[in-house]
């Protein structure tokens, strides 16, 4: 218990930070438009500067935790998304922020993927699952923290108070990750040659491209909504303000948060009943697919849909277990990091992507409303796809 808590937690906070950081910009969207006069290709533009930064560097992150350890390498980014936080708070045009948006990005980019890496060095191969859930609930919290309660504190403090405490919150993240043990003997010598070819072998497993696109299009697309998207298309789709809309997103962080609990106690006993992590990956993805065609749609009650989308699409941490089981455990940073860079090349093109299609479809004439529905309805065609891809794989 002693070292759970002694290495959980300090990664959990910093898991906590990212997520926060993650998801803060849905919220503070219609101060950002008016203060800014942006479009919604901008709007998209700029938060994803965050996505682009954070999957821009996932390869070199994965040499980077098997050379030189988790502790080290995610205290250091942790500054860099302090000091990021800090320019967001004073920017005043859409490059400075999209500069310190982008700085987020790259300083958060190790929060998730060390966890798994330290989880990796100090834990049992048949704990991965339910720690990278565990790992994944602290997210949750973020995320729920960054909707109603986030949407009450900015008219009283403002978005850019927000951020100043940010970047002292990051500061703090970084001093506890650093204060975690080191693991005996985990520096690794291997060439850095051998790495790349290691890295190599991972990008071109069938079991890598078994996974690749169902966490590009379905995860990266859930985190493209959760990130920024979900609030404008409550707003402008079901028309809702944005303390109500803001309370949907409360609602899918905290199905999400559910389901990360539920995994982390419940994927183990669930396997020794004969219901294995794969199936549970499959199913979930099916059933969030299907609540996503019913939010298209919008022909059923919007709160319990909400609070399932996130419910069910938690399952999708359980990839990175999946995948990790096929290689070694000295390639443990590269497979997640390789697969954590399709999940936010995904997520960077479908935030940007998706503002960019609303732009051109009401300039094609189409009301705001109907351009959300077909942008949406689009995106949800081609996650269909990534799918049966994965089950036609099985």
């Amino acid at each position: 218990m002693n070292l759970w808590l002694r290495i959980f937690l300090p990664f959990a906070a910093g898991y906590y930070f990212s997520y926060f950081l993650r998801n803060v910009n849905a919220v503070i969207a219609p101060e950002l438009t008016r203060e800014l006069g942006v479009s919604a290709a901008d709007l998209g533009l700029l938060t994803s500067a965050y996505l682009l930064a954070f999957g821009a560097v996932q390869l070199p992150l994965g040499l980077a935790l098997d050379r030189y350890g988790a502790r080290r390498v995610e205290a250091a980014l942790l500054l860099i998304a302090a000091t990021g936080c800090a320019l967001f708070a004073a920017g005043s045009s859409l490059t400075e922020l999209a500069f310190a948006r982008a700085l987020i990005g790259l300083g958060v980019s190790a929060c998730l993927m060390a966890s798994f890496k330290a989880f990796s060095q100090w834990f049992g191969l048949e704990r991965q699952a339910s720690l990278n859930a565990a790992i994944m609930a602290a997210g949750g919290l973020g995320a729920l923290t960054a909707s109603t309660p986030l949407s009450w504190a900015i008219p009283q403090l403002g978005w850019r108070t927000v951020f100043v405490a940010l970047a002292v919150a990051g500061v703090a993240a970084a001093a506890g990750i650093f204060s975690t043990p080191e693991k005996p003997g985990h520096a690794h010598s291997e060439p850095l040659r051998s790495q790349l070819a290691g890295l190599g072998a991972v990008l071109a497993s069938r079991a890598f491209w078994r996974y690749a696109p169902q966490s590009t299009l379905i995860i990266g697309g859930f985190l493209a909504l959760q990130g920024l998207w979900a609030v404008p298309w409550l707003m402008n789709f079901a028309g809702l303000p944005r303390e109500a809309a803001a309370h949907h997103l409360l609602l899918m962080g905290g199905g999400m948060l559910v389901g990360f609990l539920g995994i982390a106690f419940g994927v183990a006993p669930l396997a020794r009943r004969g219901l294995q992590p794969l199936r549970l990956l499959q199913g979930g993805m099916g059933i969030g697919l299907l609540a996503t065609l019913l939010i298209v749609l919008g022909t059923a009650p919007g709160e319990p849909l909400w609070f399932i989308f996130g419910l069910v699409f938690s399952v999708g941490n359980l990839a990175y277990a999946l995948l990790q089981a096929h290689f070694s455990p000295a390639l443990a940073g590269r497979v997640n990091t390789a697969l954590n860079l399709m999940v936010f090349v995904g997520a960077f093109a479908i935030q940007w992507g998706f503002g960019a299609m609303v732009d051109l479809l009401q300039a094609a004439g189409y009301t705001m409303r109907a351009a959300y529905q077909m942008s949406f309805g689009g995106l949800l065609a081609v996650q269909v796809a990534s799918w049966l891809w994965f089950l036609r794989k099985s």
